[in-house]
């Protein structure tokens, strides 16, 4: 990571962690000078489409780096505590996931096959969290089709994101049982960007979840990458979790 890139980031982090900041004080608390955070401010693409300036010269994040990430929920179709998912009927949810999914400029023009992936991803989500004796879940955040499109430089497309204390899994599900090279490349994609978003404090982990399959658990590597992720089927979603955080069951 570059000097500069370095900078946008911590100013970046720095306003989505507070409740507003001036430029004068991001400079302050950086130790750096006004022009460089200027610039910085107007320039990257981060600050530029997730944060504003009030009237006061304060500068605020449009997504909060802080539990729970106020301000998420205005970019998925469905967002909540896992423990408020777990207890919410399926046609309640998937009334409120359709809702927020026209609030947030999601097409649902496909409706016979999109419709049904939606109860499906549901499906998978709601026998994971009850699987999942091992761990308290209930205050886990969980966002269902994330979708960050502020500009051509800010696309961020999740299925499933789920935020624990300290990390992200970003789930693309997939109705197949078999692995297909581009959609790990899709699962993968959007790391980088949720990493920005998230802030130094989470680690991001991609996971691909085919739900058409059965006791599928495996690593596979990212293609032009040495880096791997995670694919699982539906069955076997919960060792995505127990991989990085033990003690799930």
């Amino acid at each position: 990571m570059t000097a500069a890139i370095d900078l946008e980031r911590k100013i970046y982090s720095l306003i989505c962690a507070g409740d507003g900041v001036s430029a004068k004080e991001i400079a302050r608390r950086l130790g750096t000078d006004r022009t460089s955070v200027n610039r910085c401010l107007y320039s990257y693409p981060f600050i530029r489409d997730l944060c504003v300036r009030d009237g006061d010269y304060l500068w605020h994040g449009l997504i909060r780096q802080a539990r729970p990430h106020t301000g998420l929920s205005d970019y998925c179709g469905w967002y909540g505590l896992v423990g408020e998912f777990m207890e919410l009927g399926e046609e309640a949810w998937f009334q409120a996931l359709l809702d927020g999914c026209g609030r947030i400029g999601r097409n649902l023009n496909d409706t016979r096959g999109l419709y049904h992936s939606f109860r499906d991803t549901r499906r998978v989500m709601k026998d994971l969290f009850a699987d999942m004796r091992g761990v308290d879940t209930s205050g886990w955040e969980i966002c269902f089709e994330l979708r960050i499109r502020r500009s051509r430089h800010i696309r961020i497309y999740a299925d499933v994101l789920v935020l624990t204390e300290n990390r992200a899994f970003s789930l693309e599900f997939k109705m197949k049982d078999g692995i297909a090279e581009e959609e790990i490349i899709q699962a993968a994609k959007y790391v980088p960007f949720l990493e920005v978003i998230l802030g130094d404090g989470y680690d991001v982990i991609p996971a691909l979840v085919l739900t058409a399959a059965e006791d599928l658990f495996r690593f596979e590597r990212i293609p032009g990458s040495t880096a791997v992720l995670p694919v699982a089927s539906g069955d076997m979603l919960f060792n995505v979790f127990d991989e990085y955080i033990g003690g799930v069951l």
